[in-house]
């Protein structure tokens, strides 16, 4: 990350960018005949340390995205410091080991990642020993990508009614990621995503009112294809990436 020559600086870098990145989501949201309010913000977390998430919530970021569980314990711990956090949000974004689950579950608001039957099932049984009910969204590999992982619509398709049937976990929506600095196809898979939920929706009853899509370079397309929670890192955080 490319820090500002001093605290005060990069504490008006994150207040600034913040302004200019709220600004492109309501100009989206509006191009899609939304408004800001129906998109949610996720502060992607993951390469910076506590003190930057602390820094990030007094620029008025209030959710943040961790992708390991061992990082995600450490963020925690640095929010323990500042009681006026008590209130942060955190979601867990990356790819999740079924031997991580324990140290993700009950600790975070959401579980983007949930790519497979197996890993569904594992979360549900861990949730269900803690009498809890984990909050998850389904991860479908909408572009085809081979690199990328998650369901493929077809799969997520016939998966449904074993997912629905899991005790513990609660199916809020999808995710999935976009080709980079490929804007069409971009388009394209955030569209599919979200004639994917139409569909599931019509079929199973589900709400599925979360879709998580969109991330620093895309997040504008994302939110005009109808996303409802964009996750961003660099843009966020990075004084040295550039705002297009």
């Amino acid at each position: 990350m490319n820090m500002a020559d001093s605290p005060e600086g990069y504490d008006a870098f994150l207040r600034e960018r913040r302004a200019q990145i709220m600004g492109r989501i309501a100009d989206a949201a509006r191009r899609s005949g939304r408004s800001a309010g129906d998109v949610a913000t996720l502060a992607v977390s993951k390469t910076v340390g506590p003190d930057e998430v602390f820094r990030a919530w007094q620029a008025g970021w209030r959710a943040f995205g961790e992708n390991r569980p061992q990082e995600l314990k450490r963020k925690l711990a640095g929010v323990a410091a500042h009681p006026e956090m008590a209130s942060v949000r955190f979601d867990m974004i990356g790819n999740l080991q079924t031997n991580k689950i324990n140290q993700v579950i009950g600790n975070v608001a959401l579980i983007h990642s949930v790519s497979s039957e197996h890993l569904a099932s594992s979360i549900s049984k861990r949730a269900r020993a803690r009498g809890l009910t984990c909050d998850v969204l389904l991860e479908v590999n909408v572009s085809g990508e081979q690199s990328k992982g998650g369901f493929s619509p077809d799969e997520v398709t016939a998966a449904m009614d074993a997912l629905m049937s899991l005790e513990g976990i609660a199916i809020c929506g999808l995710m999935t990621m976009a080709p980079a600095h490929q804007p069409d196809r971009a388009r394209r898979t955030f569209s599919g995503l979200r004639e994917l939920a139409e569909r599931l929706r019509g079929e199973t009853g589900l709400a599925l009112d979360v879709l998580s899509c969109g991330m620093s370079d895309d997040f504008p397309i994302a939110i005009e294809e109808g996303s409802t929670l964009v996750r961003l890192g660099r843009v966020v955080f990075s004084d040295g990436y550039r705002l297009g």
